[in-house]
């Protein structure tokens, strides 16, 4: 499945438009990370369990995204936007969307 955040696909023509696909997830943060994060926040650095984190859960949300648009027969997605947002203080979701479409190799 092709992806790009831009409207077009360099070598494709976009034969049919779809509609917006979607991915979401909401992941809650471990009070043992939380313990770790707040030690790390003292000496400086990374939190590195709060980044891969949200990769997995990036990861996850651009599965979900690609099994919708692959079940409206699409072979590529198109306009990829990422959001993110606070469903609690403990909590926040990752939401990735497109517009799903069919194309064509230019000639």
């Amino acid at each position: 499945m092709m992806m790009t955040p831009s409207e077009t696909i360099v070598g494709r023509t976009i034969t049919e438009s779809l509609g917006l696909v979607r991915g979401n997830t909401i992941r809650a943060r471990h009070v043992g990370k939380d313990i770790v994060a707040g030690l790390r926040t003292i000496v400086g650095g990374e939190i590195r369990e709060y980044t891969k984190m949200l990769a997995e859960s990036r990861e996850q949300a651009i599965d979900r995204m690609i099994s919708e648009a692959k079940a409206l027969g699409a072979d590529s997605i198109v306009s990829v936007r990422f959001a993110t947002s606070y469903v609690m203080g403990s909590a926040a979701e990752i939401l990735v969307y497109g517009d799903a479409v069919k194309t064509r190799g230019d000639a």
